[in-house]
């Protein structure tokens, strides 16, 4: 006779499984983010805005009612208060959580959805300690920054479903976005989804991740091929893998071809990532890349 789980413990036991790969994840990302900080300077300026940024020394240039008297009056110089230059804007990020990205042609190689998470956990990290605002598209109610955004933003990004239907959720006009998938649905459809993000508006950054088979196709005799969102649908037989390979990958690059062309008429970057390569590489790519929108 089966004994009756009660619902309280399913629920924990769900909820230890969903945060069972994010201590990994964290600290791979916490490492990741600490070796390009390293290289970058802060995104953080003076300007338009209504936080404190810094004093300064007045100058010919400066106007008398840009002087700081209050600041002034306890010394023989004279200051100019600077605000923190801050964006309208905020960054949302989405993870593709789709069955495809749950593989790896290796054990050695991340699958391309881990990859993914300690990309974008390792960016907001950044950002966030920079002193801009995050938030995961579909899951956070609000975008965040400091060190409470950091851990919410960090946790979300581990566990999130990652489904296409996040990608209508809401955010705020001219927001930056950052998609990581291995866009491998049909490029129509990639095309179709990035263009009502456009429409928004948005622009943003296309993180497409890459495993090194799918790039080289390194098979060879009778494989069967399955598919990782039906696994009961019947695996395909391909009789000698070697005989397609010239074929498979024209279609590939061309498929990659036609994403960033996507991307560049839109006025996205995309940055490729193969999990075989640093992901240090891709993190530097990735932050660049937000930087020069701004």
């Amino acid at each position: 006779m089966p004994i009756a789980v009660p619902k309280s413990l399913e629920l924990r036991r769900q909820a230890e499984h969903l945060a069972a790969p994010f201590p990994g994840l964290l600290a791979e990302a916490e490492r990741v983010a600490a070796i390009v900080a390293q290289g970058v300077h802060g995104r953080r300026r003076s300007g338009a805005g209504e936080s404190f940024w810094q004093y300064r020394n007045f100058t010919q240039s400066d106007t008398a009612n840009q002087i700081d008297w209050r600041r002034s009056a306890r010394s023989d110089h004279l200051y100019v208060r600077e605000n923190e230059w801050e964006a309208a804007n905020t960054v949302w990020m989405w993870r593709d959580g789709s069955a495809g990205m749950a593989w790896r042609s290796h054990n050695k190689l991340p699958t391309k959805k881990d990859r993914a998470s300690v990309l974008m956990i390792a960016l907001g990290a950044l950002l966030m300690r920079a002193g801009e605002r995050c938030g995961v598209m579909g899951e956070s109610e609000k975008a965040r920054t400091g060190r409470l955004g950091v851990e919410r933003v960090s946790h979300r990004l581990a566990s999130s479903e990652g489904t296409l239907g996040f990608l209508g959720a809401e955010f705020s006009a001219h927001s930056r976005i950052v998609l990581a998938s291995d866009f491998l649905d049909p490029a129509d459809d990639w095309r179709t989804r990035i263009a009502r993000l456009s429409a928004r508006p948005a622009t943003g950054v296309l993180l497409h991740i890459v495993d090194p088979a799918e790039r080289s196709f390194p098979y060879k005799g009778r494989m069967r091929l399955f598919d990782p969102a039906n696994t009961s649908k019947l695996p395909f037989l391909l009789g000698r893998a070697e005989k397609v390979k010239a074929e498979y990958m024209e279609t590939f690059v061309a498929h990659e071809k036609t994403l960033a062309n996507t991307a560049r008429r839109l006025g996205w970057t995309l940055v490729t990532h193969t999990t075989d390569r640093p992901a240090t590489e891709a993190l530097s790519a990735l932050y660049l890349a937000l930087a020069k929108e701004t």
